[in-house]
């Protein structure tokens, strides 16, 4: 399955997409499939300044506990609490109900610099 071709993609599997003013993130079906049944998911960034590279949570399956990462400089804005409370969203539609965070961009040109997702398809495919 292709991945959405309307965001941006980090190699750890975070998809970034631009929703207006801000930009949502999330993680991708490979990530889901790779994790399998996801059981918990934390945020422990739920406002204020982040930075690209930085955490801004986890992510619990039965079988790995990954880190979530966030691709971009900005101000997290919103917190997805319906995934917090019930992590099966996230198996069921990571493109969409499941979304973790949205960010305002301090620079939204960051969002070039993530791979597209033809590229990430490739690398992951």
């Amino acid at each position: 399955m292709a991945s959405p071709s309307d965001r941006r993609y980090l190699e750890s599997h975070e998809w970034h997409q631009p929703q207006g003013d801000v930009v949502v993130i999330g993680i991708s079906q490979f990530a889901v499939d790779e994790l399998t049944d996801i059981t918990y998911v934390d945020v422990k960034k739920k406002s204020g300044p982040i930075k690209a590279g930085e955490t801004f949570g986890e992510i619990e399956s039965v079988k790995a506990t990954s880190d979530i990462y966030c691709g971009i400089d900005g101000t997290v804005v919103a917190v997805n609490q319906k995934v917090i409370d019930d992590p099966s969203l996230v198996n069921k539609d990571p493109y969409g109900e499941a979304w973790l965070i949205k960010v305002k961009p301090a620079d939204a040109s960051q969002l070039d610099k993530l791979q597209s997702s033809a590229d990430y398809d490739k690398a992951h495919g």
